[in-house]
């Protein structure tokens, strides 16, 4: 019955990116990892609400060009949000910034992320390097004052990536945003859940679970949005930085999530969704989707 009703709400990129006049969907702009060699765009996500884009997650590669495909407009998004600030979730920012210049926009824009370590730039770093007054793009800086000739302000900030406490500082009239930090070895990174409509979202990003705190995180969530980066056989280093097929099943089923979305496809698991949708089976029995290049589904 569930897999019926969700098999309905689906709309084919190759017939139209179009997401449905009413209620909350989830498109992906991007499905793919960083590889060059996959023809996809990196992992990004775009929630809808009643024909609206509202938040943007992970800017990444490719993702502007999906988010014009997708027919979104740049005046409704009521936030950015970064799961990590590494470039295969946020080399695509700049190109919203100056590509935002005609949209019309007044109202400021937050762009949250987790803070840094010594190794990387906390969002707020990030977003000054790109786009301050010393940044690679410095004739975007007047973006961050409040004399922008464009019309908005770009809101930078920094949210915990270390500990196990739940951050929910963000609220607007239609979205409440609220993050915890995930391990992913030595890259701060956090989970976000989106909650907007009566409905709510969870977005992973990359992470191994040796903080097992997801499953608590998500916890009753219409939309578990996994990365699928690794093959249950995977060894070496890839294990310290990403879930299995066999943890995301357990996380899934613990958190009794309505339905489980794997982006990030890459070229470890791209074309072997068959054995690992077995192993997935095995713990989770919600439905399951194997997220595709500008996709939406309706909660």
């Amino acid at each position: 019955m569930i897999a019926t009703a969700l098999a309905t709400t689906y709309v084919s990129a190759m017939e139209a990116p179009y997401c449905g006049d009413q209620g909350v969907w989830i498109q992906m702009l991007g499905s793919g990892g960083p590889e060059l060699s996959d023809n996809r765009s990196a992992a990004s996500y775009l929630v809808w609400h009643d024909e609206r884009a509202v938040l943007l997650v992970d800017p990444g590669p490719g993702s502007s060009l999906r988010f014009d495909e997708a027919g979104a407009s740049f005046v409704h998004l009521e936030a950015i949000v970064f799961t990590s600030t590494q470039a295969d979730r946020t080399a695509d920012f700049p190109s919203f910034i100056v590509g935002s210049q005609q949209s019309g926009r007044t109202r400021p824009l937050p762009v949250l992320g987790p803070d840094g370590n010594e190794g990387h730039l906390s969002t707020k770093e990030l977003v000054g390097r790109l786009i301050g007054p010393e940044g690679a793009y410095r004739d975007l800086s007047h973006y961050l004052t409040f004399d922008n000739p464009n019309g908005y302000r770009v809101l930078g900030r920094n949210v915990p990536a270390a500990g196990q406490r739940r951050w929910a500082r963000f609220a607007s009239k239609n979205l409440k945003l609220s993050s915890i930090p995930v391990n992913q070895n030595d890259i701060p990174s956090i989970a976000w859940r989106a909650e907007i409509a009566g409905f709510s979202i969870v977005f992973t990003g990359n992470f191994n679970n040796q903080k097992d705190v997801i499953a608590g995180f998500a916890k009753e969530t219409d939309a578990l949005i996994v990365h699928f980066a690794i093959p249950e056989n995977a060894r070496g280093k890839v294990r310290t930085r990403h879930v299995v097929p066999s943890q995301i099943g357990r996380i899934a089923a613990r958190a009794n999530a309505r339905m489980l979305i794997l982006g990030y496809r890459t070229s470890r698991t791209f074309g072997l969704e068959s054995a690992n949708r077995k192993v997935l089976d095995t713990h989770y029995a919600g439905p399951i989707v194997f997220a595709n290049e500008l996709e939406c589904w309706g909660l």
